[in-house]
């Protein structure tokens, strides 16, 4: 029961975020036509606010100090994201939590908690919220997603964004799914971790290209260079086999840390307001943070 409290409350940690965050990239993606929509969206931001902020009240001297360390909570752009991003959208952000998981960050030493019974029940009550949520926010961003290929609804979020955070949302329902069933789970294969998230890479590389300004030529190159890079080891890993199994992984690891470099740059220069684009700053501390979890995965052994 302790890997099972841990492992959900690490599990929220990352992708808790992520889906308020992807609430947030609709609501200011929506137009004055569709102000149902923007409340929608609006309403599913708060409620994954206030489910993170249970988290984070929940994590702290249990969780892991690697996914701590890791960046793929925060990073130190994060902060300072969040507030331009709201000021420039005038959509409202919930910082106080940013400030509670930089407070997590900073005194990471798991064990200091006890995991009783109390808080096995607290983590089980967490996990059918999540499940009760994700269900409504997949249906809505399916319901988006429909409604914006049959060319009923205007945003300024590509089809393929909302495919993509779909498969995200997607992806997280089943792991909660995976440790609320009582039978042993078996470990992800490294395979099927490589495959969903070099997809995840190659599609951020083509948003990428897509929102920079076209004046930024060499920015709008690396970006094509990285989608090809990862449509590659899409390719390899399709097709790896136990022999070629360490050296295809190897090879991602060695690219995503490019990758997320270029990330990393790009998220400061953004909030610098030294490149031009139509990238919100927290898109891009958003997409950096997903490939710091990416990095953990290949390299936790």
């Amino acid at each position: 029961m302790n890997d099972y409290v841990v492992s959900s409350l690490e599990l929220h940690l990352f992708f808790c975020r992520i889906m308020k965050e992807h609430a947030f990239f609709l609501e200011i993606g929506f137009t004055k036509a569709a102000p149902k929509y923007i409340v929608e969206a609006n309403r599913f931001k708060n409620a994954f606010e206030d489910l993170l902020c249970r988290v984070v009240e929940c994590s702290k001297g249990i969780v892991g100090t690697d996914i701590l360390q890791s960046q793929e909570i925060i990073t130190k752009h994060t902060c300072a994201s969040e507030a331009k991003t709201a000021k420039l959208t005038g959509a409202a952000i919930d910082q106080k939590i940013t400030r509670l998981e930089e407070e997590l960050v900073n005194n990471c030493r798991q064990g200091n908690q006890a995991i009783d019974e109390s808080m096995i029940d607290t983590v089980k009550e967490i996990n059918q919220w999540a499940l009760e949520l994700l269900e409504r926010f997949i249906a809505f961003k399916k319901w988006v997603l429909e409604q914006v290929l049959s060319c009923n609804l205007y945003t300024i979020n590509y089809p393929l964004l909302l495919e993509h955070i779909i498969r995200e949302a997607q992806l997280y329902e089943q792991y909660v799914k995976d440790l609320e069933c009582e039978c042993k789970k078996k470990r992800e294969s490294i395979q099927k971790v490589e495959l969903f998230w070099d997809q995840i890479m190659m599609e951020h590389a083509l948003f990428i290209r897509g929102l920079l300004d076209p004046t930024e030529g060499e920015l709008v190159n690396a970006a094509d260079d990285f989608a090809a890079d990862y449509k590659k080891l899409i390719y390899q890993a399709r097709n790896m086999t136990q022999r070629t199994m360490d050296s295809i992984t190897k090879q991602t690891i060695r690219q995503t840390i490019k990758y997320r470099d270029f990330k990393e740059a790009g998220t400061k220069g953004i909030n610098d307001c030294a490149i031009r684009s139509l990238i919100v700053p927290l898109l891009a501390d958003h997409v950096l943070r997903e490939a710091n979890h990416y990095l953990r995965l290949l390299t936790k052994g």
